[in-house]
């Protein structure tokens, strides 16, 4: 969420987005800048299948703030390559695409680390706001060839607050029994190369960091 704000706050365009929405928008369901985005790169794309295929020359290794798994390296900075001078509207949803195919490729680079460890992960269960930004989601299935399955509540967060509360309170035997009665599976959702840029980007930081630590 904040390295969404961050990204695309940047652009002189953004503040023309945020105007279009509040302004413009014929329906309910782009009243916010991300859907707005979602919808300007489905036109871009013609087609939604095809929106992965927007990023191809954009890339983006997104630990701003250091990579906490599966590297556990808080030096680390974000990297952006590809960048132009341009700044319209498509450039903005372009990097809005990028923030959230190197987010998915992160999560996958978590996944490969659990599954050299001998982790077997087969689905990936989505919740929290970005569970909410249906192309957050369908990336995320996209990068990492998994299902994604997301809650069938509102607020599932919550829920599991709720789930805890019911053990400490001894209602269920386990947590995995409060699960089973309380939590509801809502929606199912069914990239090499793009990933392997992903993981050099790491690799050509660390270069480049060993060159100016030189003395």
């Amino acid at each position: 969420g904040p390295a969404f704000c961050k990204l695309i706050s940047i652009f002189a365009c953004f503040l023309f987005a945020v105007l279009k929405v509040l302004f413009f928008s014929l329906s309910m369901i782009e009243r916010n800048v991300y859907s707005y985005l979602n919808s300007h790169l489905s036109s871009m794309a013609n087609s939604g299948s095809a929106v992965d295929l927007l990023g191809s020359g954009l890339h983006m290794w997104p630990d701003f703030h250091g990579n906490r798994s599966p590297l556990a390296d808080s030096t680390l900075k974000g990297m952006v390559v590809g960048l132009s001078v341009s700044q319209t509207i498509e450039d903005l949803a372009l990097l809005y695409l990028s923030t959230i195919q190197a987010l998915a490729l992160g999560t996958r680079h978590i996944l490969e680390a659990m599954k050299d460890a001998g982790h077997d992960i087969r689905t990936i269960f989505l919740c929290g706001g970005l569970s909410k930004n249906a192309l957050f989601v369908q990336i995320h299935a996209n990068a990492t060839g998994l299902p994604v399955v997301l809650p069938d509540q509102t607020e599932a967060v919550l829920i599991g607050a709720a789930i805890l509360g019911a053990c400490a309170s001894q209602d269920f035997g386990s947590v995995q029994e409060a699960i089973e009665k309380m939590a509801k599976v809502g929606k199912v959702v069914f990239y090499n190369r793009k990933y392997e840029v992903f993981l050099r980007l790491f690799v050509h930081q660390r270069e480049y960091q060993a060159i100016m630590d030189q003395r």
